[in-house]
């Protein structure tokens, strides 16, 4: 009986056990990116996914500022608009002249620097 009773219990054990690594972890949390507004013109969006979100996403690491990272936007922005879209046009260390957008005018990277700073 006493063996009965140990199985039995061994047995609800590795039941509890294998129920609880079924049940579906907790999602991960979002990144700041995914937590930012989105802008109200779809043509930002498609810009931004276009051109700048292979840098700029959160998760690309590539020493950009990430979208939606506004600590890290703080010195840029602070710099002024003008200068951060002269950067844009001629390229700035690692980005490339434009940012990759030859169909961009100043407007539009205007536009996209306000989405990614959070602004």
């Amino acid at each position: 009986m006493r063996m009965h009773s140990a199985l039995s219990a061994l047995v609800c054990a590795g039941t509890a056990l294998l129920a609880a690594c079924d049940s579906a972890p907790p999602p991960p949390a979002a990144p700041p990116a995914a937590t930012a507004a989105a802008p109200a013109d779809p043509a930002v969006v498609r810009l931004y996914s276009q051109t700048c979100r292979g840098c700029h996403d959160p998760m690309a690491r590539t020493g950009a500022p990430a979208t939606g990272d506004r600590e890290a936007w703080a010195p840029r922005l602070a710099q002024g608009m003008d200068v951060l879209v002269e950067h844009t046009i001629g390229g700035y260390r690692g980005m490339p002249p434009m940012g990759a957008c030859m169909d961009c005018g100043e407007e539009d990277f205007a536009a996209l620097i306000r989405y990614m700073s959070g602004q």
